[in-house]
């Protein structure tokens, strides 16, 4: 998953299944002591719209974080205690796998509604998956046409039909049938894809700005790149939901500030700003000192994720593959570093696993030193016969990612490649850059485990064979497609041997970076600012945002 200035990927394992499957890793609360109180407006502060708020098209955090207080999905994470842990959010429980985990039933829970206080039933949900099947809702995770049978070539439900795969014997009960074991499917179901959507109120392709809820919020108003405000849904009910709590009485989200303005006006704690928070990353100019102000550590978020800041080389532009490794040794990974705010930002990255993440291997194939190696990068550019390159790197319009791009355009020139610097409107970003028909050579990403697992990074990353199948949202930003990579994705998903299976993961990033087809920066930290009346925030580890489920206002 994207984050918006992250995204998810596929199989945790088989014991997991068994025992309900949680995620890895800790969670550092920054939540207030005591009681929250009720009413008030809570204000989010952003410097661009949402890429998506339709459940089965959004891919980053922001856009995921701000549906949960719209949307209900199948199970979900409950992120109170030391660790996440998985439970059912529209259903019951996580789930039960039947006949070698290929098929999965959930049940729903009796008394969830609408926003207009209908009752949310199977079918629903079963329409909320089917839906992102259609070519024009585009932009999501690609695991439901990936596992359910009949997929690959089922086109939605806007004409009328239905994907047999998903079975609604009664209003309460679903069955999904997939076309290979998935041990962890129903951790896949914890995302917004597996939503529900009520046929009546679908808008198709318009369906962003016009949300039917479950959740404790439901949209007032919602102008694209200026301001969306939502408000109590009143048949909401904290007795059906195991996650979420109804604390302010309206959710105001601001767009279009410059990231730095909205670091300082948090920062100084006037006004509306102390019931303010972000959820887009504090600038890179920003970042060390707000993270080293002891004034400020109560309401600085920094959220440990298994997340990766990199920089894709597009394999079919940039064919050479002694220009590529050049590459990899001339980027400067200190001056990078340094525009995305330095040492807090994160540590050095040599693998496109981060640290945390079940099959992360130690290696390093290129600079030991992060400021690079001319001297083997000009040797490497010397062998392929010194050609005078002409490269576009894309970022987007913001001053870190413009700094960034300065630096590898620097670093670049010294091994005689132009890096001509090509910045897209931040809310467009992803849109633009996962576009098959881009032309550029060189792509800023970044990328946070679905879950904090491997399947959820390298096969959604660099499996060559959904290039094809996902023109309009990509997300192989390399444009690698090599059999063997592609042949190990597909053999390591049938694994269930968890050992195994990690090692394996871990054997194909070093072959992922053979290839030269990704520069991996940074593994990041997730930092976010709020205001001294913000509480009950909590750190999402799985998205690496501040979760605003239980958030509320001092009074």
């Amino acid at each position: 998953m994207t984050r918006r200035t992250r995204s998810l990927a596929l199989t945790a394992s088989a014991v997991a299944v068994a025992l309900g499957a949680t995620a890895c890793g800790g969670s550092s609360s920054n939540t207030s002591s005591g009681s929250p109180t009720k009413g008030g407006t809570l204000t989010i502060l952003d410097d661009s719209d949402y890429n998506h708020l339709d459940p089965q098209r959004t891919y980053t955090t922001e856009g995921s974080s701000m549906d949960y207080e719209l949307v209900r999905t199948l199970t979900g994470w409950d992120e109170n205690g030391s660790q996440p842990k998985l439970v059912g959010d529209l259903a019951t429980n996580t789930g039960t796998p039947s006949k070698g985990a290929t098929v999965w039933t959930f049940h729903l829970r009796h008394g969830v509604k609408w926003q207009d206080g209908t009752e949310v039933t199977a079918q629903d949900v079963k329409y909320g998956v089917e839906r992102a099947f259609s070519p024009d809702i585009n932009g999501g995770p690609p695991y439901a046409s990936q596992w359910l049978v009949g997929g690959s070539s089922y086109k939605g439900p806007f004409k009328g039909q239905q994907l047999s795969s998903i079975q609604t014997p009664d209003k309460y009960t679903l069955v999904f049938h997939l076309n290979q074991p998935v041990a962890d499917f129903n951790e896949t179901t914890a995302m917004t894809g597996w939503s529900a959507v009520p046929k009546a109120h679908d808008t198709a392709a318009s369906y962003d700005t016009h949300i039917w809820s479950d959740g404790p919020y439901m949209m007032k108003s919602y102008a694209h790149n200026k301001e969306l405000v939502l408000v109590k849904n009143k048949y909401w009910s904290q007795s059906t939901d195991p996650i979420r709590e109804q604390n302010v009485d309206e959710i105001d989200a601001k767009f279009g500030q410059n990231q730095a303005a909205i670091d300082q006006q948090i920062k100084s704690d006037a006004g509306t700003a102390q019931t303010s928070i972000t959820q887009t990353p504090i600038a890179g100019s920003d970042l060390s000192t707000i993270a080293n102000d002891p004034s400020l550590k109560s309401r600085f978020y920094k959220i440990p994720a298994p997340g990766i800041n990199y920089m894709a080389i597009n394999t079919g532009r940039v064919k050479d593959i002694r220009v590529r490794e050049a590459i990899e040794y001339a980027v400067d990974k200190t001056t990078v570093r340094g525009a995305f705010g330095g040492a807090a930002y994160g540590d050095y990255a040599s693998t496109m696993l981060a640290p945390g993440i079940d099959g992360h291997k130690n290696f390093n194939l290129y600079s030991s030193n992060p400021a690079g190696d001319l001297t083997k990068a000009k040797a490497l550019m010397k062998q392929a016969g010194n050609p005078k390159l002409t490269m576009s790197l894309a970022v987007k319009n913001i001053p870190t990612q413009e700094h960034f791009a300065d630096a590898v355009k620097t670093a670049l020139a010294k091994i005689g490649i132009t890096v001509n610097i090509s910045p897209i409107d931040e809310a467009n970003y992803f849109n633009t850059v996962q576009n098959v028909k881009n032309q550029y050579d060189l792509t800023w990403g970044d990328w946070v485990a679905d879950w904090p697992n491997a399947s959820t990074v390298l096969p959604t990353l660099f499996d060559g064979g959904q290039i094809k199948k996902l023109p309009q949202s990509n997300q192989d930003l390399s444009y690698l497609n090599d059999p063997k990579v592609n042949a190990q994705i597909d053999k390591i998903g049938k694994m269930t041997d968890i050992k195994q299976r990690n090692v394996a993961y871990g054997d194909l990033d070093e072959q992922i970076m053979k290839d030269a087809a990704v520069v991996p920066l940074m593994y990041m930290n997730y930092s976010d600012l709020g205001g001294s009346k913000v509480g009950g925030v909590i750190d999402d580890t799985i998205m690496g945002e501040p979760s605003l489920v239980h958030a509320y206002v001092k009074h």
